[in-house]
């Protein structure tokens, strides 16, 4: 077991809890209940948080399993462990799917190519820079997902060990 990180679920109707347990077990490899409590960012719909210990490359897995349903609200979180970097994977049903690198501290890092364009872009087509750094650092993900993470505090936590 060599990366840690977390899971939450910001926002699923109900009908596709049940799915996203089975989603996640079907990654780690072990049964996974989680604890699903209301969420009053979106009324009739549910939030959860899993706390994961397994192998490098599971928070990729686990958000590859959850695109599949454009209804949920996620966020995937994997801390940097030997050889790997951290990543944050989150989703909400208008944007899509957005992944970063991250730091220790969970903030998102850019990396000096995609920086480097994206001077050149806003310089060549004439348009904000800040808007393509905005691009690149998920604003458009963390201003959606801001109220379901705020409604959120306090819920309850549970770990998880992956097999393998």
């Amino acid at each position: 077991m060599s990366a840690r990180g977390v899971l939450y679920v910001h926002s699923a109707p109900a009908a596709l809890c049940p799915h996203v347990e089975w989603a996640v077990a079907g990654v780690v490899g072990v049964p996974v209940k989680l604890d699903w409590v209301a969420q009053p960012a979106a009324p009739g719909h549910h939030r959860a948080e899993l706390n994961w210990q397994g192998k490098a490359g599971t928070a990729s897995a686990v958000a590859s399993a959850l695109n599949t349903w454009q209804r949920l609200r996620f966020e995937v979180t994997e801390e940097g462990s030997p050889g790997c970097d951290g990543v944050r994977y989150s989703y909400t049903p208008s944007l899509g799917m957005f992944t970063a690198i991250t730091s220790a501290a969970g903030e998102v890092l850019v990396p000096e190519g995609r920086l480097r364009a994206a001077v050149e872009q806003a310089a060549a087509a004439g348009t904000d820079l800040a808007a393509e750094i905005d691009r690149l650092t998920g604003r458009a993900w963390d201003e959606e997902l801001e109220p379901f993470r705020y409604a959120g505090d306090g819920a309850p936590v549970r770990w998880l060990h992956a097999v393998g």
